[in-house]
């Protein structure tokens, strides 16, 4: 096998003496998609010297008490979807944990289910199993898990935990860590732990799957997670309405302070709107998700506040409406062109409808009942991102930088956070993993 030095070769045959030959892949025989997503992920002249794939929890115990021994640095990953985001992930110069030694560790084999309690509507299965086929798995017994996240084809149930990645159903169903019942994850001393547990009403360990979701692994690497199920809707609509913000700020009040129980209730750009054939204007889209009488009354009275206010109203079909939410994800999150750059914004909720229409940006698509969002630009300077920052700051909220030209991820912090809380993250991090060798500088104020 080809390597990069004698050092580095004795350690390759160490790592294959805990996963085998064919789970230590070095840099020049990965993928060329691969090796695109981790030159990403990195900042300019850190390398990572090779992927493993542990195909246990024991072996990726054993692996990660490997990297702490011999101070190597991890890049955890599942599928490698979301690697480019946050921050560039580097070595300190001054204190390098290896002589150039970073290694990625994929849970990609961990991809098997543990336990489906059907009665009890929860669901146990190892990080790197697909988004995608655990949904396939559930709905053979009428089941989902109540996500939208970011590549759901790829996505990884580990990477959605740590990207705290929910999507719009969480209006209704809420956030990735209140669907999170437990985990077990492996520290950064090797040792594997446990959170929580696999039933609903076991908050042990609570604290700890909400320190994880979300971390960007950082703290340690989440081995197997269990989620709270629900049974899927017998129906489903989706309301579109477009035209002029005053009245789509009325409707989303008139919306929000009702009792009618969308699932998704997601403002639009003008050019998003177009992009996707919705209309012309800002537009508002409504998804209900329930007995079919209930979604056809529901999306009636929707349909007749839009109209009182001027607005253009349709509704959606369950063929139409399924095309709609895989269009619109594609077109949000879709990376292929290397001078994209998506970010998550927040803001306050009464500040969403006026937001999307004075940001500088042509795509945006916030959730308007929690003002969190996702911008595209498919060209812009740090100095623009910078600009819309201050924007969303001023409406109370945030905005991070996901993916983006490394060239721009070093012209500014991607986070952006300079709150009071850096310095108790520094702590949780020391604690956790006090060699620093876990995603080293990815998350908030290089942590």
């Amino acid at each position: 096998m080809k390597s990069f030095s004698t050092e580095n070769y004795v350690s390759t045959q160490e790592l294959e003496s805990i996963v085998g030959t064919a789970g230590v892949c070095l840099r020049e025989y990965t993928e060329v998609s691969w090796q695109e997503r981790v030159e990403k992920a990195v900042a300019p002249g850190t390398k990572i010297d090779c992927t493993v794939y542990p195909n246990t929890q024991e072996e990726l115990a054993a692996v990660i008490a490997w990297a702490r021994n011999n101070r190597w640095a991890v890049l955890p990953t599942g599928s490698g979807s979301k690697l480019d985001w946050g921050g560039l992930v580097k070595l300190d110069p001054a204190n390098p944990p290896a002589a150039g030694g970073i290694a990625a560790v994929s849970t990609a084999r961990l991809n098997r289910l543990v336990e489906h309690a059907v009665g009890d509507l929860t669901v146990t299965a190892e990080a790197g199993m697909k988004f995608a086929d655990l949904q396939l798995l559930l709905a053979a017994a009428g089941q989902f898990l109540p996500i939208d996240p970011a590549y759901p084809q790829q996505a990884t149930l580990g990477g959605i935990v740590a990207t705290a990645d929910a999507g719009s159903l969480r209006h209704r169903y809420r956030g990735v860590r209140d669907l999170l019942l437990g985990m077990t994850f492996v520290r950064s001393d090797g040792k594997i732990a446990v959170a929580g547990g696999r039933v609903v009403k076991n908050v042990a360990g609570y604290d700890l799957m909400k320190l994880f979701t979300g971390a960007y692994g950082t703290l340690g690497l989440i081995s197997q997670v269990t989620f709270r199920v629900y049974p899927l809707p017998e129906s489903s609509g989706t309301v579109v309405l477009t035209g002029e913000v005053n009245a789509l700020s009325q409707t989303a009040q008139i919306l929000l302070s009702s009792a009618l129980t969308p699932s998704a209730v997601d403002l639009l750009s003008p050019e998003l709107v177009a992009k996707l054939g919705l209309g012309k204007g800002t537009g508002l889209i409504v998804r209900f998700q329930s007995i079919a009488e209930s979604v056809k009354q529901q999306s009636a009275r929707l349909l007749e506040v839009g109209e009182k206010l001027g607005l253009q109203g349709t509704s959606c079909g369950e063929n139409d409406e399924h095309q709609l939410w895989q269009r619109l994800p594609e077109t949000m999150w879709d990376s292929g062109r290397k001078s994209a750059i998506i970010c998550k914004i927040g803001i306050r909720p009464s500040e969403a409808v006026t937001a999307i229409n004075e940001l500088p940006v042509q795509d945006a698509w916030i959730h308007a009942g929690s003002g969190l969002g996702v911008l595209r630009f498919e060209n812009a300077t740090a100095q623009t991102l910078l600009q819309v920052r201050r924007g969303c700051e001023a409406k109370g909220g945030f905005l991070t930088v996901l993916a983006a030209p490394t060239d721009i991820k070093q012209q500014l912090d991607v986070w952006g956070y300079n709150g009071s809380a850096i310095d108790l993250m520094r702590r949780i991090k020391q604690q956790f993993d006090p060699e620093n060798l876990l995603s080293p500088h990815r998350f908030i104020s290089g942590i």
